[in-house]
């Protein structure tokens, strides 16, 4: 009897991670995935005095990078495997780009999503894959919604469309930086690239070292979710006990082993969250920095903001991360940037909590217990003698409910400017009234906040 089995037997062995591969990425995906535009940033270069630009990510039809990633594997797919299906977890950039793949191809899917995933990501993806896919919301966390992905896998036999732990992934999202020095005249001198599981990095420093070795690399996390720098700290991906959940985009609790061991192959290493030169070698052909930072989930609230203001840029908490991270790096003057916006899903209705980060890391808003003597008039001689003619007193709260009208009570005061806080201490230090500055890093602040 013959145990010979035909080649399309055979288990197919994954690509290998390579910038031919991410070639053959480009020309797969090329006939559903834009090429996104090259904004040059006036304000940004002014400000840095180098050559700014963004990649405009948030353009896509699903507005973020993530199709790319999610279209490349699915595309892939054997005939079987479109049959039985795909599941994915996703914080929601990703799943609307499994959606859309699945409705364009006529694929089931099931898309397993933390429940706490804005509104307005779970109603994009519904948009982009209609009938074709089944949303999941569970737990708290893009690790339980993966957890939970993983489980469907093993009891239905779908295929997994990983958002960053996968070869295919990664490629497609490595076709960023193709299309990067495709679109400039002379390879970047810098790219600054968020960084979540890591897929995406994986991809881009991947291409520029095989096709432009000298290009520094810059890749930033949220603070609250710095899995990649905690990995390349250990040596081996961790996974951190508590993450904020605010760039939900980034906040993943551990990274890809694929995306981990294709940074520690191209060198990547930590460096401290103050400024740090970052100096390319494009000239030559001595490989360029490549560096992981990390930034304050207030300083990505801040550059969110000034791009909606400035630039008329929607970017989503995760999209502005390579903006908030120009100050984390020393840039060159005259040197030619990329900063990745890799994605604009952004719920309306969080930017009260955008705005309120923002002034806290900014210095402008600071909260206080305030314990009135029990004598009436004191409200109106704090008001006089502690608070400065430039600031406002925006939460005014009695901390026990049943006591209105003397007692402690938590103030919350925004400033004309930062540097008025020392003046405001010193008022409150001369004062009868007792006041305690509430930590943004304490649990009283937590809590009462």
């Amino acid at each position: 009897m013959s145990t010979s089995r035909d080649a399309a037997d055979l288990p197919v062995s994954p690509p290998a991670l390579t910038a031919d591969e991410i070639d053959a990425a480009a020309k797969r995906i090329s006939g559903a995935i834009a090429a996104t535009p090259l904004q040059y940033s006036e304000r940004l270069s002014e400000l840095t005095g180098a050559e700014v630009y963004f990649k405009r990510e948030d353009l896509q039809v699903v507005r973020s990078y993530k199709i790319r990633g999610a279209y490349n594997l699915i595309l892939q797919l054997s005939d079987d495997e479109r049959a039985a299906g795909v599941v994915c977890a996703s914080a929601g950039n990703h799943a609307q780009g499994v959606a859309f793949a699945c409705r364009t191809m006529k694929i089931a899917g099931r898309i397993y999503v933390p429940a706490k995933t804005p509104k307005q990501k779970r109603d994009r993806i519904k948009a982009h894959g209609r009938e074709f896919v089944q949303i999941i919301a569970i737990g708290d966390t893009y690790d339980a919604a993966a957890a939970a992905a993983a489980e469907d896998v093993a009891r239905t036999g779908a295929t997994m469309v990983a958002p960053f732990d996968d070869v295919r992934t990664a490629a497609g999202q490595g076709t960023i930086a193709a299309e990067i020095l495709e679109q400039l005249d002379q390879a970047p001198d810098t790219v600054i690239v968020p960084v979540g599981g890591g897929g995406c990095i994986a991809g881009i420093a991947t291409y520029l070292r095989e096709r432009s070795p000298g290009v520094a690399i810059v890749g930033v996390e949220p603070a609250g979710a710095a899995s990649m720098t905690a990995a390349l700290v250990a040596g081996m991906p961790v996974t951190l006990p508590e993450i904020d959940p605010f760039v939900d985009g980034a906040a993943v609790r551990r990274v890809g082993d694929i995306p981990f061991e294709t940074l520690i192959r191209l060198g990547a290493k930590v460096i401290s969250h103050q400024p740090s030169p970052v100096t390319s070698s494009s000239a030559g052909h001595e490989a360029g920095p490549f560096v992981m930072t990390h930034v304050d989930e207030g300083a990505i609230c801040t550059a969110m903001l000034e791009l909606y203001q400035n630039d008329g840029i929607i970017a989503e908490p995760a999209g502005a991360l390579s903006v908030a991270a120009l100050t984390t790096v020393d840039i060159a003057p005259g040197s030619t940037v990329v900063c990745l916006i890799s994605g604009g899903n952004n719920d309306v209705s969080r930017y009260g909590e955008i705005l309120e980060r923002s002034l806290v890391h900014s210095g402008l808003k600071h909260y206080f217990l305030v314990d009135f003597p029990q004598e009436p008039g004191m409200l109106r001689r704090f008001l006089d003698e502690v608070l400065g003619p430039e600031d406002d007193i925006t939460l005014f709260e009695y901390v026990k409910r049943n006591n209105r009208e003397t007692g402690a009570a938590l103030v919350g005061i925004e400033l004309g400017s930062a540097e008025g806080l020392a003046g405001l201490l010193e008022r409150m230090d001369s004062s009868m009234i007792e006041c305690e500055q509430l930590d943004p890093g304490s649990p009283a602040y937590r809590y009462l906040t």
